[in-house]
């Protein structure tokens, strides 16, 4: 068989090409400057095939043009070299470009010399990273056809290991990625990114979650890219697409990965028993490499949604916890309130027995010694011969009077007590305020003719309101008495009635000692000494006003006290409105 004849005889092992999708061609350069070379190699290999796929042959006649060639075309499978060109060594010079510069180590290199002398093939396969060594003269149809089929083999074999590299560098990055993503949503939208980013082409997606234990056929859409974006937005017209449903569904019954021509679907069962199917519409056919990554990178989801998962639920779990401490400090914040209110009571009522026993003693003192040194006179007149009536007379009085101012004392510090009960309540019931006061003062009349001074009531005959029987003449009895206590002998007392609104007021004016600015800031508290004393030596607890100022707050009116200031009197006001 003639050269001419081995040039055309081939060897058709090659793969026929899918009638469905056109394979891209395997892309060969022919680095030389002899013109024959060129279309020799073009007429030798013009139909040949391998796995449906042809040759594009691509031509540079000097190692310049292969060095533009190769870097406008980083794909190129194999590459035909002679050594020989511009200079002796220009094609040894273009491999260290190529392996060096350009870091191309997938691409085949075939060196082809006319010349072997030139470039010593034991010398060149060691020292240059080429992967055949041929001379042109050997270079037959039959060994072109196997070294390009072993070339394009490796080449083959080498892609799908970087794809793998490349591959498997992207699902270690993404899982670092994915696993910082703290909702499903944004974990599901980064699941497609990099699944896209993975498959190096574009593709549309959509991510459906199915919850365990709900309804079998209710599905979430998580995400969506491409033509299935619209879903996240209308995802009632997922229901509506049922081809599309058909496919996750058959998905969930299958538990498996389907890899049909273009569309993928991946199946992925969380720990927690949730169900996630990835619909992938690609521009291509996957490869089996892809579709390897593809299960690696779908095998690391489960991980990341049920990190999601528990994520949120530690969420949820921080919330209700910080709900409960939020609680449980406010409750604390309002326990330790009470207790510091309860302890400022505390402190206020141990000040308060102090002063009152301070003022039982101090107001007791004088009766008792009185009612004390009256007995043992009264005894001393028992035994005389004939017995004195009239200084017996006389001591029993003076027993008397002191007794009398005793219970008063008392009585005063009773009221003082019930005033400060915590459940003490007022009955409202409809009452005349004007004959209450007529009372009162009948009540004072005797003390205040001991001094002789008059008592003058002023107003109306009648004037009804609503309130506490008891209570009311007990605070008015307060202002009274107090009123006779401190004025002069032969002093007024002018009470006076009135309607005002809806309000019925009471005023009591004396022209006693007065008060001073300072008395009338602290007229209402409870055992105040004030600057006025008693006209007639009479005793006080300090307590009455403070006991009418709680009697009126009660009843929600109003209490106040007026003076010009001392020695010219002062007034005492109380308002009481009508009841709700």
């Amino acid at each position: 068989m003639s050269d001419a004849d081995e040039l055309i005889s081939f060897l058709d092992d090659a793969e026929p090409a899918s009638s469905a999708e056109p394979m891209p061609a395997w892309k060969v350069a022919v680095i030389d400057d002899d013109p024959a070379v060129h279309e020799g190699t073009r007429f030798a290999l013009y139909d040949y095939q391998l796995g449906g796929q042809g040759l594009d042959i691509l031509s540079a006649h000097s190692a310049r043009e292969g060095r533009k060639l190769l870097a406008e075309h980083p794909d190129i499978a194999v590459v035909l070299l002679d050594v020989v060109m511009e200079t002796e060594t220009a094609g040894l010079d273009l491999v260290g470009y190529i392996r060096n510069e350009l870091r191309n180590e997938t691409v085949r290199i075939i060196l082809r010399t006319g010349q072997p002398g030139q470039a010593p093939e034991r010398r060149v396969i060691v020292d240059y990273d080429i992967n055949d060594y041929k001379a042109k003269t050997e270079l037959t149809a039959d060994k072109l056809f196997t070294s390009m089929t072993a070339a394009l083999r490796s080449y083959q074999q080498l892609q799908r290991m970087v794809e793998t590299r490349r591959g498997l560098e992207i699902i270690i990055e993404a899982a670092s990625t994915l696993f910082d993503f703290r909702s499903m949503q944004r974990l599901a939208e980064g699941v497609l990114t990099q699944l896209a980013s993975l498959l190096e082409v574009d593709c549309a997606g959509i991510l459906v979650l199915r919850e365990d234990g709900t309804d079998r056929e209710h599905y979430s859409i998580l995400a969506g890219s491409g033509c299935y974006r619209r879903f996240m937005e209308h995802e009632e017209e997922f229901d509506s697409e049922r081809e599309l449903r058909d496919v996750v569904r058959q998905a969930c019954e299958r538990r498996s990965h389907e890899f049909v021509d273009r569309r993928s679907v991946l199946y992925v069962r969380t720990g927690s028993g949730r169900e996630v199917i990835v619909v992938l519409e690609a521009a291509k056919t996957l490869s089996e490499t892809n579709r390897a990554l593809v299960e690696v990178f779908s095998s690391r989801l489960s991980i990341a949604f049920d990190n999601v998962i528990l994520y949120q639920q530690l969420q949820d779990a921080n919330l209700r916890l910080e709900e409960r401490v939020l609680k449980r400090t406010a409750e604390l914040k309002s326990t330790n309130r009470r207790l510091s209110a309860q302890t400022a009571e505390l402190r206020r009522a141990n000040r308060f027995k102090t002063e009152i026993l301070g003022t039982i003693a101090h107001d007791l003192k004088n009766p008792l010694g009185v009612i004390m040194g009256r007995s043992e006179m009264l005894s001393d007149l028992l035994v005389m011969q004939p017995a004195p009536e009239s200084q017996i007379r006389d001591q029993i009085r003076h027993i008397r009077d002191s007794a009398k101012r005793l219970t008063g004392m008392v009585d005063s510090l009773i009221s003082d007590a019930m005033n400060d009960a915590l459940d003490i309540t007022v009955r409202r019931e409809p009452l005349d305020l004007a004959a209450l006061v007529a009372d009162v003062v009948e009540a004072n009349r005797p003390l205040a003719e001991r001094k002789e001074q008059t008592v003058a009531v002023l107003g109306p005959e009648a004037l009804m309101t609503c309130g506490d029987q008891d209570r009311l003449w007990e605070a008015v009895d307060n202002l009274v008495s107090n009123a006779i206590k401190y004025s002069p002998r032969e002093g007024l007392v002018r009470i006076t009635l009135a309607r005002e609104g809806t309000d019925s007021v009471v005023q009591v004016q004396d022209n006693g000692q007065g008060l001073s600015p300072e008395d009338v800031g602290r007229v209402f508290g409870r055992f105040q000494r004030l600057s006025a004393k008693p006209t007639a030596g009479e005793s006080s607890t300090g307590l009455g006003l403070s006991i009418a100022k709680r009697i009126i707050d009660l009843h929600r009116g109003r209490i106040s006290a007026q003076s010009p200031g001392p020695g010219q009197g002062a007034t005492f006001t109380i308002s009481i409105p009508d009841a709700e």
